[in-house]
């Protein structure tokens, strides 16, 4: 089964996220993961992955503004997928990840996709929305909770997809 990861990346925070997370998918058996920038997206391999996580830095308190125009115009076919989301941000408070996740989530709600994120419910690190991480994740922490969203999206696709396996 196929997971994808689409995320942008000014700095290489998030980018460096998003390679944690696919590490975190490919911690399941019969999982393969590819982290894409949304400037070099593989709308073939999108097309047929059963689980998209989107990332993004945090800016003014949202995601950045490429990464809504991508899920503002550029998405086909993520209905009925799984979906999940991370954020980096530059201080280690504050709110501003939580809200660029939700603003990420929504579009995904208006694209048919189904959200998850295991929250508090799939053991620690929590999650909340998704991952979160101050700056690149240096710190186990941050490190922990990026392959825990990839570990939690790969176990929930193969467990809504098992066909596809």
């Amino acid at each position: 089964m196929k997971v994808a990861i689409i995320y942008h990346s000014e700095t290489g925070n998030t980018q460096k996220m998003a390679e944690l997370v696919a590490q975190g998918c490919r911690t399941v058996t019969g999982v393969e993961a590819r982290a894409m920038s949304i400037d070099d997206v593989d709308n073939d391999y999108i097309s047929e992955a059963k689980a998209i996580i989107f990332g993004s830095p945090t800016y003014e308190g949202s995601c950045s503004w490429q990464m809504k125009r991508y899920l503002d115009t550029g998405p086909k076919g993520l209905a009925g997928k799984l979906a999940g989301v991370f954020a980096s941000q530059n201080w280690p408070g504050g709110g501003g990840a939580s809200f660029a996740e939700m603003t990420m989530i929504a579009a995904l709600l208006v694209h048919g996709m189904l959200v998850y994120s295991g929250g508090i419910s799939v053991g620690t690190p929590y999650l909340h929305f998704g991952a979160v991480s101050r700056k690149a994740p240096e710190e186990d922490l941050y490190k922990e909770r990026c392959i825990k969203l990839g570990n939690n999206i790969a176990k929930k696709a193969l467990e809504l997809f098992p066909k596809d396996q």
